[in-house]
């Protein structure tokens, strides 16, 4: 099938989504009121209640949503054929993720920007905050593991791509320091810096590569490890001005620019799909995803088309920095389509590959030999580019072969392969990075507030110590479990984790709706909740009893554990949810007219 096709039906899709039913949810579900004072405005202290313009703050919140998930989660979903995923992706996105967004961003910006925990706390019961408390930690821990792993069999060993990405980071303290201190609301002037910055990064990075600078950035696999997680502390710890938000900026503008050229080389080009709509593993036994395409097709595919980690964004940084309610629908909703938009962009880039060439990156030498395939373009890739392409999984490194075929078959760029590749590496880093430093924050937000039910004064989240201490715990959690282990462990993981939060947030959101008043727009939130927590906890089930028990060691003992505590929390926070429902109906039914 031309690739066309797909992207016109999705830009169709998502248009008439973001239209109509976006609209919907914002007049008669939330009800958005543009007089009502929002947290930014009414609580601005400078660090983390610090009004912001409109699509700066959606770059922002793009930029901290639209991590590793939908860009490498389509790419190891191909394993069934691109059909199967191009269908979640767009029927999901339009109707479950985008909806399950907005709905959390516009509770928190009314409750003062509160987290999802204490949000469950109000509107479900103390016992439903306590729970949620405890999946979100479990949760957080385990995505940003999934996140980073991507970056760091990308990054581990590459000189080019690891000085690229360094170079964002001062990159982003000159815009910070530009935007709000030397010449405030400066935007454009910000955005030409950094974005003209950025391009010169990527072809900076070839001649810093091959000079005496290199071994400065060839870092082994432990030591992307250390930096991402040195970063991780910094970003969650400095005021959000001074990088967490320009450099989120700065990163949407670039996966904005990267994901409109590719839309835009897709329409000139118009590649064939080399990939099966549905392949011979749709049914399981395939080398990468250890399933069959349901349930497993459902977590593969987590942020593209529904993505608890979202709740904690859009109940965390955003709603603290939002200068007018009615930007929710925008910053939430059409924040997600866009991500919706970048699966099924990655998608389309991994299905132009020829199988051999995909298999021999995403699986080990000896699986791919079994198989019976051989290799097509991948070793005159691996000579035009200068590295070892075989042998990587993850996604990361496939997607990045992909679209760079896409680029350079476009009149005039065809010499250009290397820097095309090492381009979507950045694109891809950035990305993932830029997730793991809000989702860093957020995660120390998440203990601060655990931990001041014992003591008080770490609930100040300005109190340095407090946020010293709580971010050294999680960046100690997700760094071990990125530690010891690998694509096929922590991607199944991250994926169940993701999907059981986005239950969680659901079941939050609807008793949000339902205590409102408005129980008859409630089926806007029930029927994804129904159906994402058929699959995932059946996915959660046969991934504990049929992959971790059986390996027979701790990991596997830790991660089946892991996955039953979460279950288990999924499943007490949803009876809590009816019982509430249930009451506050009656009660509403005895009240006369």
């Amino acid at each position: 099938m031309p690739a066309v096709v797909l992207m016109l039906t999705a830009l169709a899709v998502l248009a008439i989504a973001y239209r109509y039913y976006s609209a919907f949810l914002a007049a008669k579900v939330m009800v958005l009121d543009a007089t009502r004072v929002t947290p930014a405005v009414e609580y601005n202290d400078g660090h983390d209640y610090h009004p912001t313009q409109k699509w700066v703050l959606f770059g922002h919140h793009f930029a901290a949503i639209a991590g590793a998930g939908p860009l490498i989660g389509p790419v190891l979903a191909m394993q069934f054929g691109y059909m199967p995923g191009f269908l979640w992706l767009l029927i999901g996105v339009c109707l479950g993720g985008a909806v399950h967004d907005f709905v959390i961003l516009a509770a928190s910006v009314r409750r003062k920007g509160r987290s999802l925990a204490a949000i469950a706390a109000d509107e479900l019961s103390p016992m439903s905050g306590l729970v949620t408390s405890i999946a979100i930690l479990f949760i957080l821990v385990i995505a940003l593991a999934g996140l980073a792993l991507a970056v760091v069999n990308a990054l581990h060993h590459s000189a080019w791509g690891t000085f690229t990405i360094a170079m964002s980071i001062p990159l982003a303290l000159a815009m910070g320091v530009y935007l709000y201190k030397i010449r405030p609301g400066d935007v454009v002037g910000a955005s030409a810096f950094g974005a003209l910055g950025m391009v010169a990064c990527v072809f900076l990075g070839e001649p810093v590569a091959r000079s005496a600078l290199a071994p400065w950035f060839t870092l082994s696999r432990e030591g992307v490890i250390i930096a991402l997680a040195a970063y991780g502390f910094i970003a969650s710890v400095l005021p959000v001005w001074v990088l967490l938000c320009p450099r989120d900026y700065l990163s949407a503008y670039l996966k904005l620019g990267t994901i409109a050229a590719l839309i835009v080389g897709v329409l000139v080009v118009n590649p064939t799909l080399q990939a099966p709509a549905f392949s011979e593993f749709i049914g399981g036994g395939g080398p990468i995803v250890p399933g069959a395409v349901f349930p497993f097709v459902f977590i593969t595919i987590a942020c593209g088309a529904i993505s608890g980690f979202h709740s904690l964004v859009a109940s965390g940084t955003t709603p603290k920095m939002m200068m007018n309610e009615t930007d929710a629908r925008a910053i939430g909703y059409g924040g997600m389509l866009l991500e919706g938009l970048v699966g099924i962009c990655a998608l389309i880039a991994a299905a132009c590959l020829e199988p051999g060439d995909y298999y021999a990156i995403n699986v080990a030498t000896e699986k791919f030999t079994a198989m019976g395939l051989s290799m097509v373009n991948l070793p005159a890739f691996e000579a035009e580019i200068g590295e070892a392409l075989v042998g990587r999984p993850g996604g990361a490194v496939s997607l990045a072969v992909g679209m760079a075929q896409v680029f350079a078959a476009v009149p005039g760029m065809s010499s250009l392969l290397g820097y095309w590749y090492h381009f979507a590496i950045m694109f891809e880093a950035l990305f993932i990075l830029t997730t793991i430093d809000t989702g860093t924050r957020v995660a120390r937000f998440v203990v601060q507030e655990f931990i001041g039910r014992a003591i008080p004064s770490f609930r100040r989240t300005d109190w340095l110590p407090g946020s010293l201490i709580a971010t050294t715990l999680v960046v100690g959690a997700w760094t071990w479990f990125l530690s010891t282990g690998n694509v096929t462990t922590i991607w199944p993981m991250f994926g169940i984790a993701n999907q059981l939060l986005a239950c969680v947030a659901l079941c939050v959101g609807t008793a949000v709706i339902v205590n409102a008043g408005r129980e008859r727009y409630a089926w806007v939130t029930v029927l994804p909740l129904v159906f994402v927590a058929t699959t995932t906890l059946t996915a959660g089930w046969q991934s504990a009893t049929r992959k971790f028990l059986p390996m027979g060691n701790f990991e596997g003992y830790l991660d089946a554990t892991l996955i039953f505590v979460m279950m288990a929390c999924v499943l007490l926070v949803a009876g809590d949810t009816a019982v509430r429902i249930r009451r506050t109906l009656a009660a509403r039914a005895t009240v006369p007219t």
